[in-house]
């Protein structure tokens, strides 16, 4: 079909309008037109403002002047504003103030002394000191009698200070070579400092792994009187059926602690006693090695500890506990380990707090074997050597872990507390598994559900991350390292009174040490130490019998 035209509906364009108009109309907007422009011109120059206004005609109103001005151009200088924050009096501003010329010369009289002493221009220097001493009496005095210095007082001061100011200059002494000398200076005292940092880590790392003289009496005597004494061998031997069933009895509050202290292990042991509220169903399980075994069986013979029943095994009996099994023992069959371990000349990398020996002690990583070594019991707290308890810990048996296996006071109030402290995130396997903001957490009072320790298997991913770290890449050394890999996302957060940290090697609020719990020493400066925090040790000496016979004669106080 064809397609019907449509009617032209444009518009008709302006000069078609244009000539359809009448010419007189055509005309008169022509003559209109021109009018207009010159009578708006007329006006934009009757408007504008004279550019030569006279001065008598411009307002003096502060907010009008305000407003017309340029917001580009400050309305105040910097200087004013210095004066005006400095409060600066005239004496100060005046061009012919003595005070202010004398003040001026003191000041850069005593950065010449100083590199005049450097520079060992001993003289020199007294020269500019004595001068300096004279001014400041000239000050003092005019101070004292009315604040303004006279001329017959400052002049020759003046004058004699400059010429030994001018003087300095010719010795070199600008501010450029002075930069450069306490730019030097600086560098030498780092250095020092630094040096001095690491003598002070060594020693320091030295007498914590010292056993004192006092320990070792006792340690000593306790063996005399283990062998001479069958009583004392029969007591532990010949232990009765109630003390056997108390040892599996888990209606009982069971605490486990390993250590090779005998002196520590007894203020741990006589601390939680002494303030439990019932003592006599307070069980502790001690491991000690071999060495100690004998001495520590004598002590707990010895005293008794309000009718709490007291187990004592060395780790050499764990027979399981072997090369094949335990990936620490199986590393350090390894020369490469050995090397990293106890050679402090071949690694310098290696701190030497890592090399410490109680890092590689077996009583140490034995935390990770609870629910093997005692296979009948369902729930313990475990304590490390160097706490005291002050308030009765059978509150913590009843506390639910929400299906965790440990529960653990948090220590990341502070950033370095945090995963990367202890762990490193830049191999690929620590940095796909964990976050390095997570919390860390402490050791040292630890509240262990067994059941779900076994469960979970957390023995087993201990051994799995122990063995990816043969190489010590993933972290150096240590326990809490690879107990936060092990436990991760197993732990439940304690009320930080519960375990209270840093009397070894921080201050501690006195507030929060009242309140807790349990006081833990962790850090060097243990309070069975010379170097232990003198302010803490009397928590912890609270809890030593020092009236015992064997005591008098191992320590003197």
């Amino acid at each position: 079909m064809r397609r019907r035209p449509f009617p032209d509906q444009r518009r008709p364009s302006f000069n078609r309008r244009w000539q359809q108009r009448p010419w007189w109309v055509r005309l008169a907007l022509s003559l209109l037109l021109p009018l207009a422009c010159l009578f708006l011109l007329l006006l934009a120059l009757r408007g504008s403002p004279d550019p030569d206004p006279d001065p008598a005609s411009v307002s003096t109103d502060p907010s009008r002047s305000a407003a017309t001005s340029s917001p580009l151009l400050p309305q105040r200088s910097y200087l004013d504003g210095v004066t005006d924050a400095l409060n600066m009096t005239d004496e100060m501003l005046s061009a012919h103030s003595f005070s202010r010329q004398l003040t001026d010369q003191i000041s850069l009289a005593k950065t010449y002394v100083v590199v005049a002493k450097e520079a060992n221009n001993l003289q020199f220097a007294a020269e500019l000191t004595s001068q300096i001493r004279r001014a400041q009496s000239i000050l003092v005095h005019a101070a004292a009698h009315g604040g303004t210095v006279m001329e017959q007082e400052a002049e020759k001061a003046i004058r004699d200070m400059s010429v030994l100011l001018f003087q300095a200059q010719q010795l070199r002494y600008d501010s450029g070579v002075t930069i450069m000398k306490l730019k030097g200076q600086i560098q030498s005292l780092e250095e020092k400092s630094k040096a001095e940092a690491e003598k002070s880590t060594k020693y320091g790392q030295i007498a914590a792994e010292e056993l004192p003289k006092g320990l070792y009496c006792l340690g000593v005597r306790l063996t005399m009187e283990w062998f001479k004494s069958t009583e004392l061998q029969r007591e532990f031997t010949d232990r009765s059926p109630a003390v056997q069933s108390n040892l599996r009895d888990n209606n009982l509050y069971h605490y486990c602690v390993f250590s090779d202290n005998i002196l520590a292990v007894s203020v741990v042991v006589n601390s939680t006693t002494l303030n439990s509220k019932h003592p006599e169903k307070t069980v502790f399980h001690l491991v000690t090695d071999e060495v100690n075994y004998a001495p520590m069986k004598a002590w707990f013979a010895l005293n008794d500890y309000r009718g709490a029943t007291v187990e004592i095994q060395k780790v050499e009996d764990f027979t399981w506990l072997n090369a094949s099994y335990v990936p620490v023992l199986k590393q350090l069959q390894n020369a490469a380990t050995q090397n990293f371990y106890f050679s402090g000349s071949a690694n310098r990398g290696t701190p030497i707090k890592f090399r410490n020996p109680k890092y590689l002690s077996m009583l140490n990583h034995l935390r990770f074997y609870i629910p093997e070594i005692y296979p009948e019991l369902r729930k313990v707290v475990f304590l490390d050597d160097d706490v005291i308890v002050q308030k009765d810990l059978s509150e913590l048996f009843a506390i639910n872990l929400n299906g965790n296996v440990m529960g653990a006071v948090e220590t990341c109030m502070e950033t370095f507390h945090r995963f990367h402290k202890y762990l490193n995130h830049s191999h690929p396997l620590i940095r796909a598994h964990f976050d390095p903001d997570a919390c860390g957490w402490a050791f040292g009072m630890n509240v262990l559900d067994l059941v779900e320790w076994r469960k979970k298997n957390v023995t087993g991913i201990y051994h799995y991350w122990q063995e990816r770290n043969a190489d010590h890449t993933l972290w150096k050394l240590g326990s809490l390292p690879p107990g936060l890999l092990a436990f991760y996302g197993l732990v439940e957060a304690l009320d930080p009174r519960w375990h209270v940290l840093g009397l070894g090697y921080t201050t501690v609020d006195m507030a929060a040490i009242k309140e807790g719990a349990v006081l833990h020493y962790n850090g060097n400066m243990k309070p069975w130490l010379k170097i232990g925090m003198e302010k803490y040790k009397g928590f912890w000496d609270n809890y030593v019998d020092y009236s015992h016979p064997l005591l008098q004669r191992c320590f003197t106080r």
